[in-house]
């Protein structure tokens, strides 16, 4: 059927360490080393995200690392890491950067609003959304990176498998010479060429670096050349982001993906943006959501008000479609997961192995290989049950069974297409805002329905957005780190056991930074100076007091009311004193 989604039947891939090969892979050392590098990974990306509101994938960063600890571990006497070890570092030290992007892009909201960053709700949301999203994903992984895996490419997972290749040590290099020699065979008779060579891939590295280096470094050329076009084409515009990341990103997904992505900011920029400049530049209103008339907008600017919104509402509308059709692969991926093959006897266990190392092994035994050993479909269960608990009894998050419920059906829709998306364009494209921004669209009609209107569902809300926007980034991300493994041949149960434990170290430690940035960038300034003339309406109780802190707190030592307004009427929401 024309657009039907079937699992691929081409070819089977060969894993570059064989499925019965047994090799240290989760060790003490690889899974503390991951957690460390993610941590650090995911403080500067939230500082990143702040600042400039995007991040970079942080899986191959920390491949690359860690390859290079480990060798230099081994020139003083040490036991150089194995590639899965490696795999398990890159794992464990990838959900920083993911739990990063969703704490970045949500939780300031709740600032502008007028109320606090309490470290409490910071860290409840990045350890509940960072931990929901990696639990939902476990069990799509046979639909997705398995059953699929042809279809979908996972450009960073596909980039950090082969960086992974390049740099192995000699005992992988030996234990992968068997599936070295199938994957030659099997690529003979397809006429294919086998994979590329170390030299190749660190040749294309050198040559991003001294790219990026000319252009970002030394200024030789602009890193986002644009166009505004005028009359006819009045605020349409063409711009190119010219990084070799992308470029990479592009080479591996190919020119039928990409060419899906331009087309939509052809539309955008050369259609929909020009469209609206032309019939809003003679209102004399302002036109929500917008903060100003649209005469007065940029291109940009048009495209943040408004055409953020239109595709908030595509990818939303889009993932759904996608959710639908491929239900099928997903139930038949879910279904093989609630197999429990744990029970069979260790004797029907060594069987299985004997047979898949000589070439026997049949379709439905597959899953007791190591290569396709997941955290049983109980752990999920249980631990999605205890997630939507903690969500319930916690009390800094203002969450009632509707918000909870609401974070499961939106977590489940937007994690399985973050990994899909993520497969098709990478995690550098995946459009996690607008996910975000379609839930607490949702969220808030239900919400608006239900007639919970107060200040306190503000937060909810936000809440609810905050926790499937790292659940749909973090997805993605677990994604990307199955998709590596499934090429290098590794154990899913362990890397899903490591991202697991890089998730909640990172959760924890990156609620107490962001407020810490948050605090050491507070400036206070006069009321008069953003809203001449506003005042706190009579009769408001104000029970909350506080004191100016900070560098500015030496010039004044007085204690404050504390008025969180959280409209526009009269000035800007916010936090009065």
């Amino acid at each position: 059927m024309p657009g039907e989604i079937r699992p691929a039947t081409d070819a089977p891939v060969h894993s570059y360490i064989p499925p019965h090969v047994q090799m240290r892979e989760f060790s003490f050392r690889a899974v503390v080393l991951g957690t460390i590098l993610g941590v650090i990974f995911g403080a500067s990306s939230l500082y990143l995200v702040l600042k400039v509101g995007l991040t970079v994938s942080a899986s191959i960063p920390v491949a690359v690392i860690s390859l290079a600890l480990f060798r230099l571990w081994s020139k003083f006497g040490g036991k150089d890491a194995t590639i899965l070890e490696n795999n398990i570092v890159q794992t464990a030290g990838s959900a920083g950067e993911s739990i990063a992007f969703g704490l970045g892009v949500t939780m300031p909201a709740i600032m502008i609003l007028g109320f606090d960053l309490e470290i409490g709700r910071v860290m409840l949301v990045a350890l509940l959304g960072g931990l929901l999203g990696i639990l939902m994903m476990i069990p799509l992984r046979r639909a997705l990176i398995v059953a699929q895996h042809k279809e979908l490419k996972y450009p960073e997972g596909t980039a950090c498998a082969e960086v992974l290749k390049a740099g192995a040590d000699a005992e992988s290099r030996a234990l992968a010479s068997q599936s070295a020699q199938a994957e030659a065979a099997a690529a003979a008779k397809r006429g294919t060429a086998a994979a590329p060579s170390a030299k190749a891939i660190f040749a294309g590295f050198g040559i991003g670096l001294v790219y990026k280096t000319l252009m970002n470094a030394l200024k030789l050329w602009k890193d986002t050349p644009e166009k505004v076009f005028g009359a006819p084409l009045k605020s349409g515009s063409i711009s190119c982001e010219i990084s070799p990341e992308l470029l990479g990103v592009g080479y591996i997904i190919g020119p039928k993906i990409g060419g899906i992505m331009m087309a939509g900011g052809a539309l955008s920029y050369l259609l929909l943006i020009p469209l609206i400049k032309f019939f809003g530049d003679g209102m004399s209103a302002v036109v929500p959501p917008g903060g100003k008339l649209i005469s007065a907008m940029s291109p940009n600017d048009v495209r943040s008000a408004y055409i953020l919104y239109i595709g908030a509402g595509a990818v939303a509308a889009g993932g759904i479609i996608s959710l639908v059709r491929s239900l099928p692969t997903i139930w038949h991926g879910i279904r093989a997961g609630l197999a429990d093959f744990g029970r069979r006897p260790q004797a029907e266990r060594g069987r299985l192995v004997r047979e898949s190392a000589a070439g026997s092994i049949r379709a439905d035994e597959a899953s007791a290989l190591r290569t396709d050993r997941d955290l049983s479909m109980k752990f999920v269960a249980a631990g999605v049950a205890v997630l939507i608990v903690a969500i319930l009894s916690a009390h800094t998050l203002h969450m009632n069974f509707l918000g909870a419920l609401l974070i499961v059906v939106f977590g489940f829709i937007f994690v399985t297409v973050s990994s899909r998306l993520t497969g098709e364009i990478g995690s550098s494209s995946n459009p996690i805002s607008g996910m975000t921004v379609a839930t607490l669209l949702f969220t808030c009609l239900i919400f608006l329905v239900m007639g919970w209107t107060g200040p306190a569902f503000y937060v909810t809300a936000l809440s609810v957005g905050g926790i499937v926007c790292i659940a749909s980034s973090n997805g993605g991300t677990t994604s990307q780190d199955l998709k590596t493994g499934f090429l290098v041949g590794a154990t899913p149960r362990y890397q899903q056991i490591a991202i697991l434990i890089g998730a909640a170290a990172s959760a924890l430690v990156l609620g107490p930074i962001l407020l810490g940035l948050n605090n050491a960038a507070t400036v206070y300034v006069p009321a008069a100076n953003v809203a001449p003339g506003l005042h706190a309406p009579a009769g408001l109780a104000l029970a909350m007091t506080e004191k100016i802190s900070g560098a500015q707190a030496k010039e004044d030592s007085r204690e404050f009311k504390v008025w969180q307004k959280t409209d526009d009427i009269g000035g800007p929401a916010g936090k009065y004193l």
